[in-house]
């Protein structure tokens, strides 16, 4: 069954050998066992339940979230020459029948189907009269109350697998799940002693990065940063509708192809838009969180959080949206601490929420757990230290921090500074609003060090602490970087709520009293302002670049293009950008030759391979 597996890999997707981890649960499902896999976003979770389905007689159910993510898996099957079809809302009753009847017939290998689907009479009647050869559930983390997308359909899976009259192997898949989230996967789907394989969370191929402009030159770094990848496709995520209003209306007045996405837009609309950014005739998506699961476009060069998310795991599975077809891409974060606040409100807001439905110790407990990862969520905004390194030791891929040399942290010029003194009269500060039963937020505990004059500061009596004006010479900006520091080094703490204050930790008491010394990184140069684009910025590489003939990689793209535009699919369905890449590296001649690119399957080589071989000839002969 594995050669066959093999072969199928070959035949259908163009690939000589399975990638790392792959094979490995692909021998298991073919072994009938119940598989459960975290692979981060890029490595190919779908052949996992793809390729055995393929060679497995019976027909696959795959349960999945979204129908966009539905239609874009069957229409890269369909293109690849594996039959395929989805069941959901989308299609009226009569398609549904046809779809019901096509799968009946033993002609179709993969069905997608919705979760509020599963007890649909018909569809249970089809399940019992056909032989199911296994149940794969996408986006498995939607099971889970502890996950970041809950989703209350999946909770009907287990039920439905257990309703077959003969139970497949079932295979559950996900990008981004800790152990606490994998242990309530298997329980809720009732996996059977899965294998259960938690993949390397790196993808070398994404840059890391993170801007911290001064809030009034927001607009102009996201300006700057798009122009810096201009031709590029690109997600730009807001957190609330009307970001996403603002910044497309700014990327537009830039001179930039941008549309946009969220829950405000009429159904229509959000479609339209969506398929606008995914056949590429507008290469800027503005987003809310409610873009993205179900879009596997594979030629993203870039995502960009204007606004910072909630959690590591939220910002990882967008920003992994990136590079999915193994290209150099980008995952820049914007960090404002006005999102901070934003994110602790939309945080307390569900806590009420949940109060209002019952159940005081869970919603205590989720609302505790949210403050925490929003938490770290922050310390890696604000972290001088290596980005990859933070987010695999948050994921538990490693213990001890190392230096990847491929994020903003590695690539900034820093300096070891101590800042004992400047900690200490900060953490006083912190101490004698304390003597006084008073607290403070950042941006206060600042105006009171630099002796501010404003009416608050002596309404409160706060000039009178003898800690007022003692870093009068001191930049806010350099005060707050010290500040949020000594948070990260548990010297301070910052509460929970939509009001978050400052206060003193045991730690930070023992470091006065025992007048230890503190040294950070600190860069050599901390942002005074968003300077202009002159072109002496680095320029990241995108796809095409390098050792690819960059003429011809174009020349290949627009072949791509019209081949899409006459089948009527996305471009990146056709073939990937890395495979337009292999292609100009190896500059096939025949089909044969064209068969050794990577992503080129035999099925793809018929439909469209003479194409791209005449567009390879013309751009030899010059």
């Amino acid at each position: 069954m594995l050669e066959q597996a093999t072969k199928a890999l070959k035949d259908y997707f163009g690939h000589a050998d399975f990638r790392a981890n792959q094979r490995e649960l692909i021998e298991q499902v073919l072994d009938d066992r119940d598989v459960l896999a975290v692979m981060p976003t890029g490595a190919g979770k779908s052949l996992v339940y793809q390729v055995p389905a393929i060679v497995s007689e019976g027909l696959a159910i795959v349960v999945s979230p979204l129908i966009s993510l539905m239609k874009d898996q069957v229409n890269a099957l369909t293109q690849a020459g594996v039959r395929a079809a989805f069941l959901n809302s989308s299609i009226s009753p009569a398609e549904q029948a046809e779809v019901l009847e096509y799968a009946a017939s033993g002609s179709c290998k993969l069905l997608y189907v919705a979760p509020e689907r599963l007890d649909a009479p018909r569809f249970l009647s089809l399940c019992k009269t056909t032989k199911i050869s296994l149940v794969a559930v996408d986006e498995a983390h939607c099971v889970s109350q502890w996950g970041q997308d809950f989703r209350p359909s999946y909770l009907g899976i287990a039920a439905f697998i257990g309703s077959l009259p003969n139970r497949p192997p079932v295979c559950a898949l996900t990008a981004t799940a800790t152990p606490e989230v994998q242990k309530d996967i298997a329980h809720a789907l009732g996996l059977i002693d899965p294998f259960s394989l938690v993949s390397g969370f790196d993808r070398p191929n994404l840059y890391f990065g993170v801007e911290r402009p001064d809030p009034k030159a927001k607009r102009a770094c996201l300006l700057r940063l798009v122009r810096e990848r201009s031709g590029q496709a690109g997600i730009v995520y807001c957190s609330t509708r009307q970001a996403v209003e603002d910044v497309c209306d700014l990327l537009c007045e830039g001179g930039f192809e941008a549309t946009r996405y969220h829950a405000g837009l009429s159904a229509a609309e959000r479609h339209a838009n969506q398929e606008d950014f995914l056949f590429d005739r507008k290469p800027l998506m503005v987003a809310t969180n409610a873009f993205g699961m179900g879009i596997d476009k594979s030629n993203v060069s870039f995502v960009i959080h204007y606004n910072m998310p909630s959690d590591v795991e939220s910002y990882y599975q967008e920003a992994g949206r990136a590079g999915r077809d193994g290209s150099p891409a980008d995952c820049i974060l914007i960090y404002n601490k006005k999102d901070v606040q934003t994110c602790q409100f939309l945080i307390d807001k569900g806590y009420e929420q949940r109060q209002s439905e019952g159940d005081e110790e869970r919603s205590h407990t989720l609302y505790e757990r949210d403050c925490e990862r929003l938490r770290q969520m922050v310390f890696y905004s604000t972290s001088t230290d290596c980005l990859r390194s933070f987010i695999l030791r948050y994921f538990g891929q490693t213990e001890a921090p190392f230096r990847c040399e491929h994020c903003s942290n590695c690539s900034t010029d820093y300096a070891v500074e101590d800042v004992t003194v400047e900690a200490q009269k900060i953490l006083s500060c912190v101490l004698r609003l304390g003597q006084r039963n008073r607290q403070a937020g950042k941006a206060l505990i600042v105006d009171i060090l630099r002796g501010s004059k404003a009416e608050k500061i002596f309404a409160q009596g706060y000039d009178s602490l003898t800690t007022y004006g003692i870093m009068d010479e001191v930049p806010s900006k350099r005060i707050r970087y010290v500040l949020d520091a000594l948070v990260a080094e548990g010297l301070l703490a910052q509460t929970d709520g939509s009001y978050p204050v400052i206060e003193a930790t045991e730690r930070g008491a023992a470091f006065l009293r025992d007048r230890k010394a503190l040294e950070i990184k600190v860069p050599k140069r901390l942002p005074k302002e968003e300077l202009p684009d002159t072109g002496a910025r680095s320029r990241r590489r995108s796809p095409g670049s390098g050792s690819a003939d960059s003429e011809l990689f174009e020349k290949l793209k627009t072949v791509r293009f019209e081949l899409a535009s006459e089948a009527g699919v996305p471009a990146y369905i056709v073939f990937s950008n890395a495979t337009l890449s292999d292609m100009c590296e190896k500059m096939p001649a025949s089909i044969e030759e064209l068969l050794a690119v990577s992503g080129v399957g035999q099925v793809k080589a018929e439909r469209y391979g003479s194409a791209f071989l005449d567009a390879i000839r013309a751009h030899r002969a010059g």
